[in-house]
């Protein structure tokens, strides 16, 4: 057979296995038995093995694995995965609907309510239809690429069909279904192997197993629910979704009751109250309802938090509660000082999982609670993640039983502890002699959001401490090779990466580098709105607490906590040493022109409506390289309202009214040339 002729079956045999693979596992319509599907399959594996060079890259051969992953490459997200705020009763999601009519003035907002898989997130890039990309959500700025993973899951196609973007994102949640899960436990148990813990679990870490093989045997599953691109059909969430569907994906549809469009909260808390009592009949896990507004303008209109979008909210189901006695009581000190108790729990198994300690949070807790040792208590999974105590049986309490009182003391250094007016935890003040406060502000320098140091995690922090070699941030820049060669596991290669590591901070800039030195308070946005407003550390240093409270969103809580960390000498100390190791205590040549010298600096503008030119976001980053700042709503302090097609009525009234001023797209782009 010619190679002409070998391609053209190759082509047909994938055509035909692709569309076999739609009807079986996402039509539940099989027009063919396994054993002519096989037939098929074995026809093709053969025609590849013998012209490797005509093997696509998306064959329905790659649906069985194989392939074999060492390291999991690192890829930036173009669209940041953000988590979803959680609310937990009805008020919470009245709340929300107020928030959202505060910024989306022109009438009745609608929604969508769709179930919330209780998986790992993906996001799946295509490009003309195949599959090109699958990268799991990570740290929402960048995760990992399981692409060769993610292509053994059946539901998720590797070809398109019908009328779909040239290049788009589709993103979704990847579960072990409950009889896959119950399957491999039994498998397991035969072959006196440790069971697993529970589906979500189990899927995660198959997800990132090495053997591609293994987790087609896995048979993982994949719904999908969330589309971004330049090009999508509709603008509205709920059509995307169902067009989606057309296309190939598995999606949550009208048909299989998982999405329905709402004109109101009142049909969001009825498909809530559906599926509350009907979850434990579906064959994967859910762990409540994710409400969007189905408008992609309004949503825009909207925006995003730093860490969620203002249009999304999940409302969670309430959790599997599990009754346990209490041990006794531990105190955790995180690197501000702050004293955490923590409960020591006798084991008792909650969803899946063996729970040993739970958070108590802090003294008003306790005494809230009512809490004596040996108490039997109710523990709940909040975010059904993280344990904690919710309750006590009195009932059967001991009359011998002690109560728990906070500790005044310091668990590590032994010094007294201070609660202030207004806070809820106890702090230790000693931050210069405390070790977990020591290694934990070396911890957070280290992180990625801050220096990002390669190969400084936290036991070696901790063996670095532990031998006298670090005492505070400045430190690590004095390490040589030698000192920590004879260290435990410091291979040379680990102390070549470490100290390449430090070399690369010299590249960080100045609003991670403030982040990273743990100031009290400041955290990403706050380090990065010091940095713009004061330009350089010695201009920060020298503040006054005025002077802080002008910036914006800069309160007197963290104006104080700014100015009393650099009136300790220590601390004073600490950034002269960093200077000296070139960290950068300054704003870029870049960064200070699009401060000083940008023609927005100082005002405020609101961006609404469709554009042809340009999307909202590139306007938005447009403002900010110029020194403007982008605002949702309209007040006395905008400057300019930049209008374009389909902005609400009652936006341009209020601008009126107020005295705004309403530009267009190219009236922006003049006034920043």
């Amino acid at each position: 057979m010619s190679l002409d002729l070998i391609k053209k079956r190759i082509d047909e045999l994938s055509s035909k296995l692709h569309d076999h693979n739609h009807r079986y596992y996402l039509k539940d319509a099989p027009i063919i038995s396994d054993k002519d599907f096989d037939v098929l399959m074995n026809e093709l594996q053969e025609l590849e093995n013998s012209n490797p060079d005509l093997a696509q890259d998306n064959s329905p051969t790659k649906r069985v694995g194989g392939g074999i992953t060492k390291n999991f490459t690192t890829v930036m997200h173009k669209y940041p995965m953000l988590s979803l705020g959680n609310s937990y009763s009805e008020d919470d999601l009245l709340d929300f609907e107020n928030r959202i009519k505060k910024v989306v003035e022109d009438g009745p907002v609608e929604y969508t309510a769709e179930l919330k898989y209780d998986g790992v997130a993906i996001g799946l890039r295509y490009e003309d239809g195949v599959l090109k990309q699958a990268v799991t959500r990570g740290d929402g700025t960048q995760g990992d690429d399981v692409t060769t993973n993610v292509r053994t899951i059946k539901s998720i196609p590797l070809k398109l069909r019908g009328d779909f973007p040239k290049e788009f994102e589709i993103r979704g949640e990847i579960f072990m279904p409950k009889k896959e899960f119950e399957a491999l436990n039994i498998r397991k148990e035969e072959a006196g192997e440790a069971l697993m813990a529970n589906p979500r679990n189990t899927a995660s870490g198959t997800l990132k197993m090495q053997n591609s093989k293994v987790v087609a045997e896995r048979k993982l599953d994949c719904i999908l629910y969330h589309l971004i691109g330049k090009e999508l059909p509709f603008n509205t969430h709920f059509g995307n979704i169902c067009q989606a569907e057309s296309w190939g994906f598995k999606m949550p549809t009208l048909k299989n009751k998982y999405i329905k469009k709402c004109s109101n909260l009142q049909e969001v808390f009825e498909f809530i109250n559906y599926w509350d009592k009907n979850r434990s009949n579906l064959g994967f896990e859910v762990d409540g309802v994710v409400v969007k507004v189905n408008s992609y303008q309004y949503q825009d209109e909207l925006g995003f938090t730093a860490k969620s979008p203002r249009w999304a909210i999940a409302y969670k189901f309430e959790t599997e509660r599990a009754t346990t006695k209490l041990l006794s009581v531990d105190y955790q000190v995180g690197r501000t000082g702050s004293v955490t108790p923590v409960a020591n729990l006798e084991p008792v198994q909650l969803l899946g999982t063996t729970v040993k300690r739970a958070s108590l949070h802090n003294e008003d807790f306790i005494q809230g609670l009512g809490l004596h040792f040996e108490d039997e208590v109710y523990v709940e999974k909040g975010g059904e993640i993280i344990p904690k105590v919710v309750g006590v049986n009195e009932s059967v309490r001991k009359s011998s039983a002690e109560v728990v009182l906070h500790i005044k003391t310091c668990p590590e250094c032994k010094n007294d502890l201070v609660r202030e007016n207004g806070e809820a935890n106890y702090y230790c003040v000693n931050e210069l002699g405390c070790s977990p406060q020591i290694t934990g502000k070396i911890q957070h320098f280290a992180s990625r959001k801050a220096m990002n140091i390669d190969g400084l995690g936290d036991e070696t922090i901790e063996q670095l401490y532990s031998s006298g070699l670090v005492n505070n941030v400045a430190d690590l820049f004095d390490l040589k090779g030698e000192q920590l060669l004879p260290l435990e596991r410091m291979a040379e290669k680990s102390v070549n990466n470490l100290i390449l590591g430090l070399l690369d901070c010299k590249n960080i800039s100045f609003p991670r580098v403030l982040f990273g030195l743990g100031i009290r308070f400041v955290g990403q946005t706050v380090a990065k709105k010091l940095a713009f407003a004061f330009k350089n550390i010695e201009s920060l240093q020298k503040a006054t607490i005025e002077e802080l409270v002008a910036v914006d969103e800069i309160g007197e809580v963290i104006a104080e906590s700014v100015r009393a960390y650099f009136e300790v000498e220590e601390h004073q100390n600490i950034v002269q040493r960093l200077i000296g190791a070139c960290l950068q205590f300054k704003l870029s040549q870049e960064e200070e022109s699009a401060t000083s010298e940008g023609v927005l600096t100082g005002k405020s503008l609101v961006v609404s409506g469709v554009f042809q030119k340009f999307s909202r976001d590139e306007l938005k980053s447009l403002i900010e390289k110029n020194g403007g700042k982008n605002a949702s709503g309209i007040s006395k302090s905008t400057a300019y309202l930049v209008a374009g097609d389909k902005m609400g009525p009652s936006k341009k009234i209020k601008a009126e009214k107020l005295g705004v001023e309403i530009i267009t797209e190219d009236d922006l782009v003049s006034l920043v040339s």
